[in-house]
């Protein structure tokens, strides 16, 4: 902008800063076989300024640390790689390429097993056949998917059935399957051990569409997950599992923002035959007049019998409270839930081998919405012979009166009252009821819309040079009820008081910041943003735009040699000190005795120790310093060399040489010397 007493005007001018491409986005291991993998990813957050024009696609061994080039010009998002070796675990990275170099790599979180699963088993055979029993025999698949075979699955179906039941899991290629009724027409399938998990689909999806959910399991005697399979479906078949083994299983839900928490198995499922898999039950979250449904899946064979118990109390079917049991699962429904149907809900499932019990998490949440600024009320009634008495919680501290919170429990009611709320007075609250008798808990679950809270510090600010920086975050701990939609991040120098924008739209937790000015001292700050407005600010400490390196010190112990009327070789030593980074070259300079100013010598970098410097004027006398530079700049200068002439090196004249007899006369002896033919001796 420029100004004066007519007025002022201002220009705009765009600056576009060329740089590497940031790291590609969300790498996702597609399919393994047994010799390859298939790789798929996103483009960059940032591109540098310039399109991306390949992809880099890199492997390496889990047993080794140097990744190997698979690909050096990917021009898509996907690749497969091949001429792996089975059996092996594999790491895999790819990073974006730009007219401007090779950006920062993304790269698969854990190791990829490079196998399959096992082709179906061979032919099968009836050896022996009885009135109640037959003899099974079959060959081995023709692969293995590269694991060891630890089991078989034998399954029979009736003549007058659609339904496969499993009869035995065997090591061999034999089985003897007895109980069969006499008359009857049976079918018989060979399979490997499995289990079939199911799942919900997360309550927050983090305001991103879930993309797929990614299975894992462990050993109970290791403390390490491994990965299964990701699956688009809410459910998934784990094979092939040795017989006997004890397994912990796990969930988790990816967007495009990452993967978050996982949903685990309660208990250990040990894989053997005949067995009974726990149903894996959950916290449910209804609303008092919406209907509540709670599906379970449940196996076993023979076919368990399934009973629902509430509080201890078995469960009666009624116009409201229904429960349907299917092969493979069993539902529970509740009609227009109401305060009273909360509780601890339970199944008893057992066959002729045994029975087992599993319990809901303590009582289903009632969720509260309420807008900030609003008063909201938490009441339950209460019962209990002696007559109990009533706390509230949210989380693990007890709620007290206050200003704001006020506390009206009777011998028949408890209750909470909050004025004007706040996005803090979201959460889990809980009643905790007690006498001698024991403890009932209530929770309540309550949100409140509002804007969200400050981002997580520190606000660290990294790779400062002079003129750029990185900032990094973490979400904010209160997201006000909605989801973050953006960032809003901001600058100001220490010496002023009003703020710029730097990003009113990224939706990462990091971000560069460039056009800085060197030697500025800066805060910056970061404000996240949801549908209900714009949160409180996160701020910096203050950061001064400088390199962290220095200019490197003097050249040592400098030397004039090979002196002619016209040119001299100047030699040197390495600086002691380098500044902290490498030093790209030297500068040369002379300066006349009849003179006062240093002229440079080198109109290129001199990168080695010596140089000759050329066009002297003979019989002039000169002296010469030398300076380095690294990417800081131009260090201090040598301390300058004494005076030297330019002039040839002149030398004494050397012995006689060579000296032999020409002519012989009675009385005179001419001796010739020669290369001193200027001389002439007599003697007589």
């Amino acid at each position: 902008m420029v100004e004066n007493a007519s007025g002022s005007k201002t220009a705009f001018v765009n600056v576009r800063v060329l740089d590497t491409p940031g790291a590609p986005q969300n790498l996702i291991v597609r399919e393994v076989t047994r010799n390859s993998v298939s790789l798929v990813w996103d483009a960059p957050l940032i591109d540098g300024g310039s399109r991306v024009r390949s992809y880099i696609v890199e492997k390496r061994e889990s047993t080794r640390k140097a990744y190997s080039t698979v690909c050096a010009s990917c021009h898509k998002s996907s690749w497969k790689v091949g001429d792996l070796e089975e059996g092996k675990m594999y790491f895999f990275r790819v990073l974006a390429e730009n007219e401007y170099g090779i950006g920062l790599p993304v790269e698969t979180i854990r190791p990829v097993k490079v196998s399959e699963r096992p082709l179906p088993p061979g032919k099968v055979s009836v050896r022996e056949v009885t009135g109640t029993s037959i003899t099974l025999t079959w060959e081995k698949p023709d692969h293995d998917g590269g694991s060891k075979i630890t089991g078989y699955i034998v399954e029979m179906q009736s003549y007058d059935s659609d339904k496969w039941s499993q009869v035995m899991v065997v090591k061999t290629n034999e089985a003897l399957v007895t109980g069969l009724t006499q008359g009857e027409e049976y079918m018989f399938q060979i399979t490997k051990n499995s289990l079939t998990l199911t799942w919900e689909p997360p309550l927050l999806d983090g305001g991103s569409k879930i993309k797929h959910y990614i299975v894992e399991k462990r050993e109970s005697t290791r403390k390490v997950y491994s990965p299964v399979t990701t699956c688009n479906k809410m459910s998934c078949k784990v094979e092939p599992l040795p017989e006997g083994g004890i397994f912990f299983f796990r969930v988790l839900a990816e967007n495009e923002y990452g993967v978050g928490l996982p949903a685990k198995t309660i208990e250990p499922i040990k894989i053997s035959e005949n067995r009974i898999i726990r149903p894996q039950m959950s916290t449910y979250t209804v609303q008092v007049g919406h209907d509540l449904k709670i599906e379970v899946p449940v196996a076993g064979h023979p076919k368990p019998t399934i009973t629902w118990t509430k509080d201890g109390t078995v469960l009666k079917q009624t116009t409201r409270v229904n429960v349907a049991d299917t092969a493979h699962h069993t539902t529970l429904t509740i009609k227009d839930a109401t305060r009273e149907d909360g509780g601890m809900y339970s199944i008893n499932v057992s066959n002729t081998l045994g029975s087992k019990d599993c319990e809901t998490d303590p009582m289903y949440n009632q969720t509260l919405v309420v807008s900030a600024g609003e008063t909201f009320s938490l009441e339950a009634n209460v019962e209990g012979k002696p007559i109990p008495t009533a706390q509230w919680f949210k989380g693990t501290v007890e709620v007290e009166n206050s200003a704001r919170a006020e506390i009206k429990n009777t011998d028949f009611k408890a209750l909470l009252v909050v004025k004007e709320a706040i996005r803090v007075d979201g959460g889990q609250y809980t009643l905790v009821l007690t006498n001698v008798a024991g403890t009932k808990t209530v929770p309540f679950s309550v949100k409140v819309l509002d804007r969200p809270g400050p981002a997580e510090g520190p606000l660290t600010v990294s790779n400062v040079t002079e003129e750029k920086c990185s900032l990094s975050w973490l979400p904010p701990s209160h997201d006000g009820g909605a989801s973050i939609s953006h960032y809003i991040i901001q600058k100001r120098e220490t010496s002023r008081l009003a703020w710029t924008v730097v990003s009113s739209d990224c939706v990462a937790t990091m971000i560069k910041v460039t056009k800085l000015l060197k030697g500025n001292e800066y805060i910056f700050r970061v404000m996240a943003v949801n549908k209900y407005g714009v949160g409180e600010p996160l701020e910096s400490v203050p950061v001064i735009m400088r390199n962290p390196f220095v200019p490197p010190g003097s050249p040592r112990e400098l030397e004039i040699t090979n002196i002619t009327r016209d040119s001299m070789t100047v030699c040197w030593n390495r600086p002691e000190n380098t500044g902290g980074r490498e030093i790209v070259g030297y500068i040369v300079e002379k300066r006349d005795r009849a003179g006062v100013r240093w002229t440079k010598c080198n109109k290129r970098s001199v990168t080695d120790l010596r140089f000759r410097v050329t066009g002297l004027t003979e019989d002039h006398e000169y002296e010469f310093r030398v300076s380095a530079e690294n990417a800081a700049g131009i260090g201090q200068p040598s301390p300058p060399t004494s005076y030297l002439k330019a002039c040839d090196p002149t030398f004494e004249p050397g012995c006689p040489t060579n000296a032999h007899v020409y002519t012989t006369f009675s009385c005179v002896l001419t001796v010739f010397v020669t290369n001193l033919l200027q001389n002439l001796l007599r003697s007589t």
